[in-house]
């Protein structure tokens, strides 16, 4: 078992096989989510709590979450969610080849489609201002978008290992911010606020994840400059 050291040789503060294990199984759950399970409002509000301890530009606690557990706004939440994911979906299919991993991608991403109104809880991730000039308290915001959403985002990640520690699933979905206009008016929003994520949250159902595939890192690092590989 691995285990984390400080610098000065204390004892192990963190059981890094576990952790390890959290980050590399923590992916975009939708055919597995448990439809039939309710998932506790407290349950939720700790992991927000945990996901409020992420970084954040300035110090300033600019994330905000909107919790929809109302069946008939969960319904029309996601009419909104389809009238975007059902075409985009549909278009990404042209020269998928059958059976392939994309294909398994985009029949997952039809499923949510299909069934997102039955999800226990659906949580809305948003942030204070906009990034095309509004302000934040005494601070204009405007232009600097990777900070921007650089302040929420990590919270958002915090938030979906957090329940996944807890035996959640969750998925990160933006196909509701191309309708911010009618998601504020269904659910008062301000509009000096803007919708980052849209999460799906239920218990899942089946064993353990597996880590997806990925590239291996001397792949996608560089060292120094662009194209020089990492060399060890």
């Amino acid at each position: 078992m691995k285990h984390a050291v400080d610098t000065i040789g204390a004892p192990p503060t963190f059981d890094l096989t576990g952790i390890d294990r959290l980050l590399t199984t923590t992916k975009s759950v939708s055919r597995r989510l448990d439809l039939t399970r309710a998932v506790p409002l407290e349950l939720v509000l700790e992991c927000i709590r945990i996901a409020s301890h992420a970084p954040m530009g300035g110090n300033r606690q600019a994330a905000r979450w909107l919790v929809i557990s109302d069946a008939d706004t969960k319904h029309a939440v996601a009419e909104i969610y389809a009238s975007v994911g059902r075409p985009h979906i549909e278009a990404g299919r042209a020269g998928v080849e059958p059976g392939s991993r994309r294909e398994r991608i985009l029949d997952s991403g039809t499923y949510l489609v299909d069934h997102l109104h039955e999800v226990p809880v659906l949580v809305l991730a948003l942030r204070l201002g906009r990034v095309d000039g509004g302000r934040f308290g005494d601070v204009r915001v405007g232009g600097d978008a990777q900070s921007y959403f650089g302040s929420v985002i990590p919270a958002v990640w915090n938030f979906q290992l957090a329940a996944r520690a807890r035996g959640l699933g969750t998925r990160y979905t933006t196909f509701t911010a191309r309708r911010e206009a009618e998601m504020a008016a269904l659910l008062g929003i301000p509009d000096d606020v803007t919708q980052v994520a849209l999460l799906p949250v239920a218990y899942h159902r089946g064993g353990d994840f597996r880590p997806a595939p990925r590239l291996p890192v001397e792949e996608v690092t560089f060292l120094d400059r662009w194209g020089s590989p990492p060399h060890i």
